[in-house]
């Protein structure tokens, strides 16, 4: 038998006679765990597929991986185990269809059993306390919009755990999810159980709760609304300034409430004196509340914000965050405690979910600057003994030029068509990039560029939302200060430019997360870092929980406790972003004549892993495309092969045949910014480190050697082919490209022959020539 007649003859029958498919609430269901790592031009490394998962009321209870009859029942043990990590099951099992071997995930436990357990069996063990509200919500399907909205399997375990909490009894929780993994899909899903099952504080199915999304930002509110769409209208209640004003009180009919922190903190009584919204609601009168983005300052001890979580002390309160636990974001988990699941970046990625990304370092000869008499101080009052930094720039000191050039930069790197976020220091320099960018664009589109701030209100708002369709192509580029660092899901922004110093871990995880998210084509993002933010990845807990306190850099450059840092800060807007505080006079400085000009810049590629940890180009470029085929032994041999269009030829077929073909070859040399190089330097870089150099750089390096073999006209027609070669590439130097290259040169084929001899002598001048081109020699 092979495996899937051993699974239609053997397995099947015995899970039907054990009541699996038959039993109210059971299913048995194949599973595709995780789509699999994205390895480039669109594929994915392999899925992870169980064979079999026995699911009842709800929850996944079991894993099988079968194997045909013919090998041994534990073959699949690994396999098995491995799913069941994932899913979270308490069982796992492998079968040929004849033995069945189970291992208990909890206790360890392994062995060979008769038959599979009934449904109530396996309940029964994994749930050995009975919960009357466990079984009220694994009554309750999730919400799938007929079957088009299917959760994952890691928002399946975290809504399992949240719930198993709430069974508990337990009344702060949090959960620790990736940016880009569908925090808002687990909130919804959450809702739909807690709603349709009338679970309320009393603990008594009599009403259905009252529940409470917060958040600190409209746009995320808005999508949270949006995204609740399967409520019945009824339910759901927008709570904001407008409609509070319109009504004179707070809104309390309705089962789903959505605001901000600002709405709820704004508010007088009748004797105009402040008193905060949410004082208008009784303290027991929200069930269960979801504070999304809660490490952005809802449980600080500093927070006006904790006022409102603990005025409503009496619900239940889930926080949920992209970040684990830093220095300082420490009272958010002091707050809620530990997170009762967590998914991280690093898994987003290897299993599939999330993007991978690269990051090109840019350094300039402005990165800092100390002010010289030769250029103009148009405003303010400098300091002539200061070093100007990073963080001052844009800040205390503006130099146009600096910007401009720095601007220049990127809009060279990257492909202008790519949807991109700029990061700047404050709201005025995010208009000044803005006016940048729109006067260097390739694009006659007048909207091609727009700045999204606190300050451009309701049409920075619609800018957004036309920039997160997909479908539209303009606006191509958005700059922003902070609004757009945390939950603006934007699948397809494939560029992110830093121009303003990240201070914390958190925010820079959640500035990445703006790149993480899927897109069809989307192999993988690229960060513009002109501020070296990379050094976040530097820390040795990147993408876990630090031992000891991490101490951050303030904008002023002194160091300051996380209470000051970003994640932490606002009432209201984020400081930067705030118009309310009063600015010191900006200093402004004009570049001597000339000065500009002799600005310099160099830039940098490197790659780094979804823990953090830097890779070289070649596993880089074997994690999106798997390993490089052994078609050739070293670099010697490599240049042999390459030296001649024949055995190149074959080569390059051999190469495509395995998964390395033209476009992943000429996609991985853009990753390695060796786009204007040989294929052969491509091959030798990712292979052996060998440092590429341009086709231009080759032909000026070999072409005395070249020429010291040819005479004359054979010189001529050389010089000709050396220069389509580093035109189009290394395809110029193909056999079947010759007739073509003497036609344009000479117009026919009889008048080469005439200038250089016969056909039989021209191609042998043309493929004798290319191991010159390839050698290791450079002089004559």
């Amino acid at each position: 038998m092979n495996e899937a007649e051993t699974r239609a003859e053997l397995i099947d029958p015995a899970l039907k006679a054990a009541g699996w498919g038959m039993i109210e609430g059971s299913r048995i269901r194949r599973e595709v765990i995780a789509p699999g790592r994205l390895v480039g031009n669109g594929k994915r490394a392999q899925s992870d597929i169980a064979d079999y998962v026995l699911v009842y009321r709800g929850e996944k209870l079991a894993v099988i991986e079968a194997k045909k009859r013919g090998l041994p029942d534990t073959e699949g043990l690994g396999q098995a185990k491995k799913y069941a990590e994932k899913l979270q099951t308490r069982f796992a099992y492998s079968t040929n269809g004849i033995g069945l071997y189970q291992v208990d995930m909890h206790t360890g436990a392994e062995g060979y059993v008769n038959q599979y357990p009934t449904p109530d069996e396996l309940w029964d063990v994994t749930f050995s306390e009975a919960n009357e509200w466990r079984d009220c919500f694994a009554a309750i399907p999730f919400e799938d919009k007929s079957g088009t909205w299917e959760a994952r399997y890691y928002q399946h375990n975290a809504i399992k755990h949240v719930l198993e909490a709430i069974c508990q009894g337990k009344d702060r929780i949090l959960l620790t999810m990736a940016t880009g993994t569908g925090k808002t899909f687990i909130a919804f899903q959450l809702a739909w159980k807690l709603f349709q099952s009338r679970w309320n504080l009393s603990r008594q199915p009599t009403r259905r709760p009252r529940i409470l999304f917060l958040a600190d930002r409209n746009i995320l509110a808005n999508q949270a609304y949006n995204s609740f769409s399967a409520f019945p209208d009824d339910a759901l209640v927008r709570i904001d300034p407008e409609a509070i004003k319109k009504r004179g009180r707070v809104p309390k009919n309705g089962s789903i409430f959505f605001t901000i922190f600002q709405t709820f903190m704004t508010g007088r009584d009748d004797a105009g004196n402040p008193t905060p919204k949410f004082s208008d609601y009784p303290p027991d009168f929200f069930d269960f509340i979801i504070i999304d983005e809660c490490h952005r300052g809802g449980a600080s001890d500093e927070s006006t914000w904790r006022g409102i979580l603990e005025y409503f002390f009496p619900a239940v309160q889930l926080g949920l965050t992209a970040t684990p636990r830093r220095a300082n974001n420490a009272d958010t988990y002091a707050y809620f405690g530990e997170p009762v699941y967590t998914y991280a970046l690093k898994d987003g990625i290897n299993d599939g979910f999330l993007t991978p990304f690269k990051v090109r370092q840019i350094e300039t000869t402005l990165d800092e600057y100390i002010y010289s008499t030769e250029d103009e101080l148009i405003e303010g009052a400098v300091d002539e003994a200061r070093t100007y930094t990073e963080t001052d720039f844009n800040h205390i000191i503006e130099i146009a030029e600096r910007e401009r050039y720095r601007v220049q930069l990127f809009m060279e790197e990257i492909d202008q068509n790519q949807k991109t976020l700029v990061f700047c220091a404050n709201q005025p320099h995010a208009l000044a990039v803005r006016d940048l960018i729109n006067q260097m664009k390739i694009s006659s589109e007048p909207n091609y560029c727009v700045r999204v701030t606190a300050d451009d209100g309701k049409l920075g708002e619609q800018h957004l939302s036309t920039f997160q369709d997909n479908e539209k192509t303009i606006p191509t580029i958005l700059t922003t200060s902070q609004k757009l660092s945390t939950g603006v899901d934007a699948r397809n922004v494939r560029n992110i430019v830093l121009m303003r110093p990240i201070n914390s871990m958190i925010e820079f995880k959640q500035i990445i997360g703006r790149g993480t998210r899927l897109f069809d084509g989307k192999d993988y993002f690229t960060i513009y870092d002109f501020v070296k933010a990379y050094e976040h990845f530097n820390d040795p807990e990147w993408d876990g929980e630090p031992q000891e306190p991490v101490l951050v850099k303030n904008t002023r450059g002194g160091e300051e406790s996380d209470k000051h840092n970003v994640s932490t800060t606002d009432r209201g807007k984020n400081r930067n972003e705030s118009t309310e505080v009063p600015r010191p006079r900006t200093i402004k400085i004009k570049l001597a004549d000339g000065k500009e000009r002799t600005l310099q810049h160099r830039i940098s590629t490197s790659f780094w892993s979804p823990d953090g940890k830097p890779m070289n180009a070649s596993e880089f470029v074997e994690r999106l495309f798997g390993e490089i085929p052994e078609l050739f032994k070293d670099e010697d041999e490599l240049r042999i092969i390459w030296s001649r269009p024949d055995t190149r030829r074959a080569l390059l077929e051999g190469l495509a045949e395995k998964g390395y073909g033209e476009e992943q070859l000429t996609e991985i040399s853009r990753l390695i910014d060796a786009e204007k190089s040989d294929l052969y330097d491509v091959l030798a870089y990712i292979a052996y480190a060998s440092a590429p150099m341009s086709r231009r750089e080759r032909v000026l390096a070999h072409k005395s050697l070249i020429f010291s073999r040819y005479i004359g006209k054979q010189q001529e027609f050389l010089d000709f082919v050396l220069e389509q070669y580093i035109k189009a590439g290394v395809g110029e130097l193909d056999r079947s490209k010759l007739p073509q290259l003497l036609e344009l040169k000479y117009h026919a084929v009889r008048d080469a022959v005439k200038e250089l001899g016969s056909v039989a002598n021209i191609s042998e001048v043309f493929i004798g020539f290319q191991q010159y081109l390839y050698s290791q020699d450079i002089a004559a």
